[in-house]
């Protein structure tokens, strides 16, 4: 009697091979980061807009005093926040899935949330330096 050895995988269910894959217990910080920040995007971005049409034919400096207003630049900093990690969150998420390879994914994500971050400083900085000389 010949004994026939078969590959654990092929005796594992489709839920077994599956199992211990993909994002299921690390991706939840991301899904609720993005969650959050597309929450608080949807009234600032609404804000913003409407924000922009009545400066629409104002001078610099009447902007500038508009932006000096402690809630109008507080808005402004949320906005920006908000904006540049909605988009690494979901950047980083697109990198994960479709970089396979280690190095090259790490690079990336590294390299994306640098990149945010210096984006939303400059922003934020920007924006209080106007609040403050206006």
């Amino acid at each position: 009697m010949t004994q026939h050895s078969a590959s654990p995988a092929v005796m594992r269910s489709k839920l077994g091979q599956a199992r211990g894959l993909g994002s299921a217990k690390a991706g939840f910080h991301h899904w609720w980061g993005q969650k959050l920040t597309s929450f608080a995007l949807l009234p600032l971005s609404l804000w913003f807009v409407t924000a922009c049409i009545r400066q629409i034919g104002h001078t610099r400096a009447e902007v500038a005093h508009w932006v000096a207003n402690p809630l109008v630049a507080t808005l402004f900093v949320l906005l920006l926040a908000a904006t540049f990690q909605h988009l690494a969150l979901g950047v980083e998420a697109v990198i994960v899935d479709y970089v396979r390879e280690e190095k090259r994914k790490l690079a990336s994500i590294l390299i994306v949330k640098a990149a945010c971050l210096l984006l939303a400083l400059i922003g934020i900085i920007s924006v209080l330096k106007l609040a403050v000389t206006g």
